[in-house]
């Protein structure tokens, strides 16, 4: 979705900038500027003093975007002016691998220059504190107000800062490689002798799975593993169905066992299975989350997005653990995480975070643990949903997303807020929520509707027992909303 520039006659002097559901996000030369992220820079310096976290240091990285290594250098000459240690990626890494070098360079934070799945037009810039997970509200609220104190400098030198010492080299991928092996048995899925077929869609996580996987008889071919800012052949690089079609038409004509997609920092997963059919993010979630609390009889609450499949809830009731729901956005999700010692937590986006790792979102270590499921039971994608099937029944499930004008947002607001809406599409209403947007509970299934905290769009969710109870819905919320 192309958006025409504001006629800059109508745009403010300074940029508000504010952090959405995870990082503050832009379209590139409009708001996303170089004077802007040296703002950002200077703002999160404050914040680490303020916190008492500078001197640890502050790792840095970016991802594949246009003029990504460019904004990352800037927000390392920045810091390292204040005095502030800055471990600076020297090439692209994905937002997981990054927040894992946090703890392993124990580190005050993490400055992460990525738009994640948005559209190539757009970057960002995402702050991970010492913890390695996402920033909770009261750190944006935070790092927000230090931002707007921070009055545009000069123009900053990162020559100065290495010079100094205060700027050094990061190799951040070795680190990780070694915590994956020890968190997923790696032999036993080199060993199945698996043919897997990765789509990088041209990010961050580019060359990963290859790397963990090779060496044994399982083999993995990779498409858009290398550097394209533009995303070609794809509206943005977010591993849902629309924007695989390569990789499920290979898979659909010359077969494999498994597909496996990273978004642009390679945060979220998507899954194809030998089919070539897309595996739905919610599916996804309640795979793995039935492979930890069946197969390896594992134990703990999950943290899940109100957007998240029901099907969760039942196995929280199946296996006798909690499962809380939060609002959308690891930022929410993550510390939830934390506090109850979840065994996993996840969202509908396609983004899970696992007990003994980071509080954040990791789609490398997903596509593993989905191998190692695969590698343990013998069994198919396929075979591992029927399994999902035969515990909590059926649902399918399916997201709309709708660009829509600022002077709607109201209008819409006030419609989803009305009281009385006794069914939609022909399917009675049982109840309510409004824990993110608004929720509406049906037989066996729910629809919300809420507006993106990342991109313009207002987002209408379905699921339900039937595909057709589930385009029932939809069409039901797009015509009532008028949208």
């Amino acid at each position: 979705m192309l958006l025409a520039p504001r006629n800059r006659r109508d745009r403010p002097l300074t940029t508000d900038i504010r952090f959405g559901t995870d990082g503050w996000r832009a379209l590139i030369a409009e708001d996303f500027t170089f004077e802007n992220v040296a703002r950002c820079a200077q703002g999160l310096s404050l914040h680490l003093k303020d916190f008492g976290t500078a001197g640890q240091g502050l790792v840095v990285g970016y991802d594949t975007r246009f003029l990504s290594p460019e904004f990352a250098e800037t927000v390392a000459a920045v810091c390292a002016a204040q005095g502030i240690k800055v471990y600076l990626a020297d090439k692209p890494a994905p937002t997981p691998v990054l927040s894992y070098n946090v703890l392993h360079h124990q580190a005050g934070g993490a400055a992460i220059i990525t738009a994640s799945h948005n559209p190539g037009q757009w970057n960002g810039f995402k702050f991970k504190p010492e913890y390695a997970g996402s920033a909770t509200q009261e750190i944006t609220d935070r790092l927000e107000g230090f931002i707007a104190q921070a009055a545009t400098g000069p123009t900053y030198n990162a020559a100065e800062g290495r010079d100094s010492g205060l700027i050094v080299d990061l190799e951040p991928q070795g680190p990780y490689m070694e915590r994956m092996a020890s968190l997923v048995d790696l032999d036993v899925i080199k060993g199945a002798g698996f043919d897997v077929v990765v789509d990088s869609m041209y990010g961050a996580g580019g060359g990963y799975l290859p790397a963990l996987l090779s060496g044994g008889k399982t083999t993995v071919s990779e498409l858009h593993g290398s550097r394209n800012p533009a995303f070609p052949g794809m509206e943005q690089p977010e591993p849902i169905a629309h924007n695989l079609n390569e990789v499920t038409s290979l898979i659909a004509a010359n077969g494999a066992s498994i597909g496996i997609a990273l978004d642009g920092d390679a945060d979220r997963v998507g899954i194809i299975d030998e089919h070539g059919r897309f595996v739905t993010t919610l599916d996804t979630f309640s795979i793995l989350a039935q492979y930890l609390l069946e197969q390896k009889q594992q134990r703990g609450a999950i943290v899940k997005g109100v957007t998240s499949s029901i099907a969760l809830n039942k196995l929280g009731e199946a296996y006798g653990v909690d499962v809380h729901e939060m609002r959308v956005g690891f930022k929410n999700i993550g510390p939830k995480m934390s506090e109850v010692d979840a065994l996993m937590g996840g969202e509908e986006s396609g983004g899970f975070a696992f007990r003994g790792h980071i509080p954040e979102r990791d789609g490398i270590l997903s596509g593993l643990y989905f191998l190692e499921y695969m590698a343990s039971t013998g069994d198919t994608p396929t075979r591992l949903l029927q399994r999902l099937t035969d515990k909590v029944g059926p649902h399918s499930f399916h997201r709309r997303d709708i660009a829509f004008k600022a002077t709607d947002q109201e209008r819409i607001l006030e419609m989803v807020s009305a009281p009385g809406l006794a069914e939609i599409g022909g399917v009675p209403i049982l109840d309510t929520d409004t824990i993110d947007g608004r929720r509406f509970h049906v037989e066996d299934g729910w629809l919300a509707v809420r507006f993106s905290g990342t991109e313009p769009l207002l987002r209408i969710y379905a699921e339900a027992a039937t595909p057709e109870l589930v385009t029932a819905l939809l069409e039901g919320a797009m015509e009532y909303l008028g949208v």
